[in-house]
C-alpha cells in the first residue's frame, strides 16, 4: 500500500449545517428589523396621535370606562361563562351517554352552536325568542339575555372540552370507584369530573377569554346607557367626539383583562405538562 492510498480526504469546502442555520436566522432578523423600521418611518404618527391618542378625550372616559363599561363586560362574561359551564357539562355527559337520543341531541347542539356565528345567536335571542314566546321575559333583562347568548355559545365549546377531559381520566379510576361500591353516577360526580376539571382548566381559561371578547355582541340586544359594555361604550363616545380615542381606550381595557388571563392559561398548561412528566 503506497502513501497515496492512506492520504486523508480533503475537507469539503463551504458552510456547515449549523453555520447555515445561523446565517439563515441572522438574515431573518435583519429582514424583520428592516420591515419594522420601514413601517415606523413611513407611518404618519401625527395623524395617528390626533385620531387615536387625544389625552383630553381619554380623560373624559374615566372613571366610567372602568366602573360602568368594564364592570358590565365582566358581568356579562362571568354570568355567561357560568351558564355555559353548567350547560356544557350536561351536554358532555349526554354526549357520553349510552342512551342514543341523548347523544344525538348533544351532537346536534354542539354542531349547530359551534357552526353558527355568535352574531346570529344574539340576533335570534333578540328577535326570534320574543316572536316564538310572546309575553315571555328572560330573567335579568338585558343582563339575562347577554348571559344566555354567551352561555349558549360557550356551552357548545365547553361540552367538547369536558368530553375530552372525562375521556382523558384513566379508566382504572372508574373501575376502582366501582369496586368500592360507588354507583356510576356517584363515581362520575365524585371521582371522574373533579379529575377532568384539573385537565381542562387551561382550555376553559381560553374559553373565558373568548367569551370576554364575544361580550361585545351584547349591543345587538339593545342596551341602555347603564347596560353598555366596553365596545358599545367606546363606539358611542367615538361617535360623539368624532374621534377614535375612545375605541383605543376600550381596546386597552380588553387587553387589561385578556393578557393576564392568557398568562394564567399558559401557566396552567405548563403546570399540567410538568405533572404529566
Amino acid at each position: 500500500m503506497t502513501d497515496t492510498d492512506v492520504r486523508p480526504r480533503p475537507k469539503k469546502k463551504g458552510l456547515t449545517r449549523r453555520q447555515k442555520r445561523r446565517l439563515s436566522r441572522g438574515i431573518q432578523y435583519v429582514v424583520f428589523v428592516a420591515a419594522v423600521i420601514a413601517a415606523a418611518v413611513s407611518a404618519d404618527w401625527g395623524r395617528l396621535q390626533n385620531q387615536f391618542a387625544q389625552g383630553s378625550i381619554a380623560r373624559q372616559m374615566w372613571p366610567d370606562v372602568l366602573t360602568l363599561a368594564l364592570k358590565n363586560t365582566v358581568l356579562y362574561t362571568v354570568s355567561g361563562f357560568l351558564l355555559g359551564l353548567l350547560l356544557g357539562l350536561v351536554i358532555a355527559l349526554m354526549r357520553l351517554s349510552s342512551v342514543g337520543p341523548y347523544r344525538w341531541v348533544a351532537g346536534v347542539y354542539i354542531e349547530v352552536f359551534r357552526g353558527l356565528p355568535a352574531l346570529l345567536i344574539f340576533v335570534f335571542i333578540a328577535v326570534a325568542v320574543p316572536l316564538a314566546f310572546p309575553g315571555a321575559e328572560i330573567p335579568g333583562g338585558t343582563y339575562g339575555k347577554g348571559a344566555l347568548g354567551l352561555g349558549l355559545i360557550g356551552a357548545a365549546y365547553m361540552a367538547e372540552t369536558f368530553r375530552a377531559g372525562i375521556q382523558a381520566v384513566p379508566r382504572g379510576q372508574t373501575e376502582a370507584a366501582r369496586s368500592l361500591g360507588f354507583s356510576p353516577a356517584r363515581a362520575m360526580v365524585s371521582i371522574i369530573i373533579p379529575q377532568a376539571f384539573r385537565i381542562i382548566l387551561p382550555p376553559l381559561t381560553n374559553e373565558l377569554i373568548m367569551l370576554f371578547k364575544d361580550s361585545s355582541l351584547v349591543l345587538l340586544l339593545g342596551v341602555t346607557l347603564e347596560e353598555r359594555e366596553l365596545s358599545k361604550f367606546g363606539r358611542d363616545l367615538a361617535s360623539t367626539t368624532a374621534n377614535s380615542t375612545p375605541i383605543l381606550v376600550a381596546g386597552l381595557c380588553y387587553l387589561l383583562v385578556t393578557i393576564p388571563l392568557g398568562f394564567v392559561a399558559r401557566r396552567l398548561e405548563a403546570r399540567a405538562q410538568e405533572e404529566i412528566k
